[in-house]
Formats: structure tokens, C-alpha cells, sequence
């Protein structure tokens, strides 16, 4: 996915209200099925980012690189903090 476009899409998703934020809960609705994608900043902790790619391939959910790091998706999503992981759930 290109860089524009999936920034794009997790603003439009921020405004529904889908998403959900922070590494614990998106791998704990990621266990029971309950997410159509994740976005994953580019310096993601190893440990945290193995468990998540380990979830999404047994349940094909696709999991989408961002290019910028937690500080800056935290910015992007209008938060004064850092977050690693976002998660859309499904409708």
C-alpha cells in the first residue's frame, strides 16, 4: 500500500471511531478474530511485532508497514504519545 494512501485511510478510520490503539490491545482483539487490519509503525518493537505477524497470518489479516515511527504515528493520530500499533476492528 502506498504511504499517502495508508495514512489516508487510518485518518478516515480515526473519525468512525474503529480503531483501537496500543500493542496489548490490538494483539488481545487480534487473538479473537476481531480486527480487518493493523498498521504497524517502522520501529515496532522485535518481540511485540514477531507475536503480531505470528496472529496475522494464522487469521489472514493483512498487516500494513507505515514508513514513519511510533512518535510520529502518534502525531498522525492526535495523540502525546507514541503508539506502535493500530488496529481497525471489523464492522
Amino acid at each position: 500500500m502506498v504511504k499517502k494512501q495508508a495514512l489516508t485511510d487510518i485518518k478516515k478510520d480515526l473519525k468512525t471511531k474503529k480503531i483501537v490503539i496500543g500493542t496489548k490491545i490490538v494483539i488481545k482483539n487480534l487473538r479473537l478474530n476481531k480486527l480487518e487490519k493493523i498498521y504497524l509503525a517502522s520501529n515496532c518493537n522485535e518481540s511485540s511485532k514477531k507475536e503480531l505477524e505470528y496472529y496475522s497470518k494464522l487469521l489472514k489479516i493483512p498487516v500494513i508497514m507505515l514508513k514513519q515511527p511510533n512518535d510520529e504515528l502518534g502525531v498522525i493520530c492526535k495523540k502525546q504519545y507514541s503508539i506502535s500499533m493500530l488496529g481497525v476492528l471489523k464492522e
